[in-house]
């Protein structure tokens, strides 16, 4: 894909990608969480707040231009309601939320690409807490 911008991936492509995906561009997803761990294996500075990039969808098209507007670091057993119900995958609370994600990464994909077939998260986990806005959609809904 030509962009300037850099690209970002919700999940791994597949029916959670376009679930969320589909979230961004209906207004209900404006957070998400990454796990502090995915940065250092990936040799990435954490995001910066401003930071602009290219969403795709699980075919790898762009779909959306979002931009940082929050970037925050805290433990797992830290995350707030706000931010769970922000992450628009229906949640009411705080614990379906962390169910939610650590059946993602605790499953299969993440642990295959992590390289770590026992990897578990604890409240002491550190993430990513991410808020953004939808800048531009780059095609219909």
């Amino acid at each position: 894909m030509d962009s300037p911008l850099p690209v970002f991936e919700f999940a791994f492509p597949g029916p959670l990608r376009d679930q969320l995906v589909a979230a961004v561009l209906d207004g209900s997803k404006t957070t998400t969480t990454a796990l502090r761990k995915d940065y250092e294996i990936d040799g990435e500075p954490l995001p910066a707040v401003g930071t602009r990039s290219v969403v795709i969808d699980s075919a790898e098209r762009p779909v959306a231009v979002i931009e940082l507007v929050e970037v925050r670091v805290a433990r797992l057993g830290e995350v707030d309601l706000d931010h769970a119900r922000a992450e628009g995958e229906g949640h009411r609370s705080v614990a379906a939320w962390r169910a939610g994600h650590e059946e993602f990464w605790h499953g299969a994909d993440y642990r295959g690409w992590l390289g770590d077939p026992g990897f578990t998260v604890d409240d002491d986990t550190l993430v990513v807490l991410q808020r953004f806005r939808l800048v531009e959609r780059r095609r219909p809904a």
